[in-house]
């Protein structure tokens, strides 16, 4: 059946998709999670500062998704993992020495750090002192973002591959020092990007939770402060984040300029200012922009400051090293898009402060229910701009994605293709529904804690000094 079903299509191009697949569905929970555990920290410092039962409250109604969400994506990660020898045996003998240490780093700081004391987090509320429970969640806050650190330094070397040096064998090796590997040109960028991106996420689902909830009964005092955290997130936080786009596009143009020629969708070289194309139809075959509306010359003016600035296109790249344009030009439109209603959200949400109608404007709650998944959207839009983008190599201008797969049939990657689709969508899906069902729960007094044990919680009725003390 699979070999009449992919018999006659690129083995390469499956292995590619198949990963794709994977890795995006991956993704959507580390970044939820990476926001959610900060959230929680904050929560629960909060808690002990003032001594609100409310942030208890809601602590525990976070912790019972975030221990979902973490599980989740603990389990569809390691499946990528097993893909490098799979489907990409030939990437992983050039370039292992390189990346298989920084993915080692990844387990034995990060994952040890959120093994040691997730435990403590999601069991301990009632075993150990507050003091002790706030460090534990600490650290697992911590170990997500030493985690992003080391997962975002391999892929960024891919991108910009630094402090290597290349083998009799053509392999990849380490040259004299690892920090021109792990700091390479874009690795900063990258990783304020995505930790921003994942902040705005987690404050953009928080958000849609309280909006829902605020519809209900406006009056919730759960619903209130989880509705005026996300937007105080979205205000202050998504004028940020486009700056560090910016930065990191400038960024992409030095190193990687043929991928912001494909984002921007120049086809021809543009000598005396390029526009911004805001829509078209990327049409490679004839190397141009149908039915187009853009902005004369703001290309120019966003990429170099200078609306008269020349942009090479890519009509100065040939044709088997351009990216598909098509897919790269509607990504970085999706993400763009997606920032710039955030950056909506939260100015709207300062107008309703000033006019004292935060919690009783329905019109802007709904605007933010239906915001609520937007931060997963543009997180995937952008790994997509930014994998397709550097096609069509896996080590960019060094090592090509035809000559990075397996020698494996069509058939033989289809067939594990279309188990990891039914899988996923049957395991994930339903944990998904699951969260969804958690969140539709309205908080309350008392909240219940994941922990398994009955018996009196040990952080009942604290003070802020007693809480300090490490008391009951």
């Amino acid at each position: 059946m699979f070999e009449s079903l992919f018999g006659s299509v690129d083995a390469v191009l499956l292995a590619r998709i198949q990963f794709a697949f994977t890795v995006s569905f991956h993704f959507i929970f580390p970044a939820f999670s990476i926001g959610l555990a900060s959230y929680l920290a904050v929560l629960e410092g909060l808690w002990l500062k003032t001594g609100q039962s409310h942030y208890l409250d809601l602590f525990r109604y976070w912790l019972k998704i975030f221990a979902v969400t973490f599980a989740m994506g603990v389990v569809s990660g390691i499946v990528m993992s097993y893909q490098f020898g799979t489907n990409w045996s030939v990437f992983s003998d050039k370039a292992g020495s390189v990346i298989g240490p920084l993915m080692a780093y990844e387990v034995l700081t990060a994952f040890f750090l959120e093994a040691g004391f997730l435990g403590v987090m999601l069991f301990g509320m009632n075993k150990v002192g507050p003091r002790l429970h706030f460090t534990a969640t600490l650290m697992v806050a911590i170990g997500t973002f030493i985690s992003a650190f080391w997962i975002l330094s391999a892929n960024s070397w891919m991108q910009t591959p630094t402090g290597h040096i290349i083998g009799e064998n053509g392999q990849f090796l380490p040259g004299e020092s690892w920090w021109a590997i792990i700091f390479n040109p874009s690795f900063p960028y990258r990783l304020v990007h995505t930790v921003i991106a994942a902040y705005l996420t987690t404050a953009f689902v928080v958000g849609a939770v309280g909006a829902w909830h605020l519809l209900k009964d406006r009056a919730n005092p759960h619903a209130r402060i989880m509705f005026s955290m996300a937007m105080w997130m979205a205000a202050l936080v998504a004028p940020v984040q486009i700056f560090a786009g910016d930065m990191h596009g400038l960024n992409t143009l030095e190193h990687q300029p043929v991928k912001v020629m494909a984002m921007e969708g120049h086809y021809q070289s543009h000598p005396e200012g390029a526009p911004f194309y805001l829509f078209g139809i990327p049409n490679s075959k004839e190397q141009r922009i149908d039915y187009a509306i853009a902005i004369p010359k703001a290309s120019s003016l966003i990429l170099k400051h200078d609306p008269n600035a020349p942009l090479a296109g890519l009509d100065t790249v040939p044709r088997d090293e351009q990216p598909p344009v098509g897919i790269v030009f509607w990504s970085f439109r999706i993400m763009v898009g997606i920032g710039m209603l955030m950056l909506g959200i939260g100015m709207w949400s300062l107008l309703a402060r000033v006019k004292s109608r935060l919690y009783d404007w329905p019109l802007l709650h709904r605007a933010a229910m239906v915001m609520g998944p937007s931060g997963f959207v543009a997180v995937i839009a952008g790994w997509v701009t930014t994998e397709v983008g550097r096609q069509p190599y896996t080590v960019y201008g060094l090592l090509r994605t035809a000559d990075s797969a397996s020698p494996l049939a069509a058939p033989a990657v289809g067939a594990s293709l279309v188990a990891f689709v039914v899988i996923y969508f049957a395991v994930f899906g339903a944990g998904t529904w699951y969260i969804l069902k958690l969140m539709s729960h309205r908080p309350k007094s008392g909240e219940a804690g994941v922990e398994t044990e009955p018996g009196p919680t040990r952080t009942a009725g604290i003070t802020p000094a007693s809480a300090l003390e490490g008391g009951q």
